[in-house]
């Protein structure tokens, strides 16, 4: 308790708490991009309750991995080298979730492209997708993301109290944010679109982490923005061309 009290009287404590939540809710919108996609798949009464149990028990996921910081921090230690990169676990995992971004991507647009074809995955594509199902791509997904921000948050600060806090804060915003970006991004069908493509570059960009290519996560953002700020204009554009059309135009 004391040393929680010392903590908050610091300044860099604060600085580093304020620091690591920017980070935590920056790094949660791939999260949440991919969980609105997904549970926008199961049924209308079944979505909200997906919603927070997934990332409900991905917050008591990512505490239990605060507990564990001092095996986390081993997983950057080379496992085994090929082609003269040293492999950790922390690169298997990002190599995997990375995959598994762009599988889940190509699929997701394929579907999109071509609704008529109905050959699904075995985690459910479809309207009626297993629930259970849901919950488990949003706690992998989370796991991957979580290992990663976890061993940076440890560079930034080597106080526990601190990276708790963050991760409840960022979890929270999270929750908060989910249903109303979901139901954006459904009424929205181009909006799906560009989520999707987002998914793709975040999955490439895992995969080049875990293979020792740093990507500035700065450059990934701005990107993103950039992309989303075009389809606003685009939204905009399409809503006035509609109000001004002479059918729905109101009579005065």
């Amino acid at each position: 308790m004391e040393s929680i009290l010392v903590l908050m009287q610091s300044p860099e404590a604060w600085i580093a708490l304020i620091t690591l939540i920017v980070m935590e809710v920056v790094l949660g919108i791939d999260n949440l991009i991919f969980i609105s996609i997904l549970t926008n798949k199961l049924p209308p009464e079944h979505r909200v309750s997906a919603r927070r149990i997934g990332i409900g028990l991905a917050l008591v996921m990512r505490l239990a991995l605060l507990g564990t910081i001092a095996w986390i921090v081993k997983l950057t230690a080379p496992v085994f080298e090929l082609f003269g990169h040293g492999f950790s676990w922390k690169d298997m995992i990002l190599i995997a979730g990375g995959l598994f971004l762009v599988w889940k991507a190509t699929k997701e647009i394929h579907h999109n492209v071509d609704p008529d074809d109905h050959n699904e995955d075995f985690i459910a594509s479809s309207v009626n997708a297993s629930f259970g199902a849901a919950i488990g791509q949003i706690l992998l997904l989370d796991l991957v993301f979580s290992v990663d921000s976890i061993i940076t948050a440890v560079g930034m600060t080597p106080h526990l109290p601190i990276m708790v806090v963050a991760v409840v804060v960022a979890v929270t915003v999270m929750l908060v944010a989910a249903t109303p970006l979901a139901n954006f991004i459904e009424k929205n069908p181009t909006i799906v679109m560009l989520a999707l493509a987002f998914l793709l570059m975040i999955g490439t960009t895992l995969i080049a982490e875990g293979m020792g290519f740093h990507v500035p996560k700065g450059y990934v953002y701005a990107a993103m923005a950039f992309s989303a700020l075009v389809e606003v204009l685009n939204m905009v554009s399409r809503n006035a061309r509609l109000k001004n059309k002479p059918g729905n135009q109101s009579l005065h």
